[in-house]
């Protein structure tokens, strides 16, 4: 049941909306009747209450100072309820003197509801009368739950009518496209007597032409030429391009001269003639006695003495 209660809620949402032009945030007007209802069955907060009803969209609450003043005269036992009306926004009413709740809240809706309001009231007269005025739905309490009315026919009626009003043309718009259209007509005519003129004109030139000298037309002929422009030679395509390889970096060798050369080769003679000395000694002498007479001393010390 639940379920299928949203759906009707969101349907009649859809159908105010669409048709009416109420938009969000949604303004509901309360009575004293409704803030009673909603506190006696303790249902809190009432603004997520509402919103839940009309497909959780924002919601502002408002009420009149009628029915402040009404809730106040019943006394003691409406005090909550008149607590609980003071927090919520004061729609302005302008009649001077106070009215009744039932009478102020038709003021404010009138004939069209201009405001946009969702009337919330547990009063069965005021729910019947607003069901014959288009554009207004109605909230109402049922114990611990809250319902919104499905639109009542005489609503549903009222949108079919305008839409086929708008369908067909009205009086005024029957005026307006009447006059454009002489205005056209009027056009029309103008724009045939100034080709008429012009064409007049032109015969005038052509017989002028013809009396030039075939000179002067040899060279407006020449003139009137197309001249076409040459294609000019364009790059290749750089897609179809094959990239550049990008060269290796090469070694720098050490630049060999003469000069070193020749102390390389002087180097490796001293190195050979060392050698050779010390074979030579080592033949003479014997390695074997040079290395016990003299054990601390170097071979090639040795040598350089001798």
């Amino acid at each position: 049941m639940r379920v299928k209660r949203q759906k009707c809620h969101r349907k009649s949402v859809r159908f105010y909306t669409s048709c009416f032009g109420l938009r969000q945030p949604f303004k509901v007007l309360c009575d004293g009747t409704f803030v009673h209802h909603l506190i006696t069955n303790t249902i809190k907060p009432a603004d997520t209450a509402i919103s839940n009803i009309l497909s959780a969209a924002p919601v502002k609450l408002f009420t009149t100072r009628c029915v402040l003043a009404e809730l106040k005269r019943l006394g003691t036992s409406y005090f909550q309820a008149l607590e609980a009306a003071h927090q919520l926004f004061t729609a302005s009413c302008d009649h001077e003197k106070n009215k009744s709740a039932d009478a102020c809240i038709k003021d404010v809706i009138g004939q069209n509801n201009p405001e946009h309001f969702f009337v919330a009231t547990q009063d069965t007269d005021l729910r019947k009368k607003f069901q014959e005025i288009p554009g207004v739905p109605i909230i109402f309490g049922l114990r611990n739950s809250l319902f919104l009315e499905s639109p009542s026919a005489f609503q549903r009626q009222f949108v079919k009518t305008s839409e086929e009003a708008r369908l067909h043309m009205t009086a005024l718009d029957r005026k307006m496209l009447q006059k454009r259209s002489r205005n056209r007509s009027v056009d029309e005519e103008a724009n045939n007597s100034s080709g008429e003129n012009e064409d007049f004109v032109d015969q005038k030139i052509g017989i002028q032409d013809e009396r030039k000298t075939p000179t002067a037309r040899k060279a407006t002929s020449m003139k009137d030429r197309v001249q076409f422009k040459r294609k000019k030679a364009k790059g290749p395509n750089p897609l179809s391009c094959r990239k550049k390889s990008r060269e290796k970096p090469k070694l720098v060798l050490e630049k060999w001269s003469f000069n070193t050369g020749k102390e390389r080769w002087r180097k490796f003679c001293e190195k050979q003639e060392q050698e050779t000395e010390e074979i030579m000694w080592r033949q003479k002498h014997g390695e074997r006695w040079l290395m016990l007479s003299r054990p601390n001393e170097n071979l090639s010390d040795v040598l350089t003495q001798i």
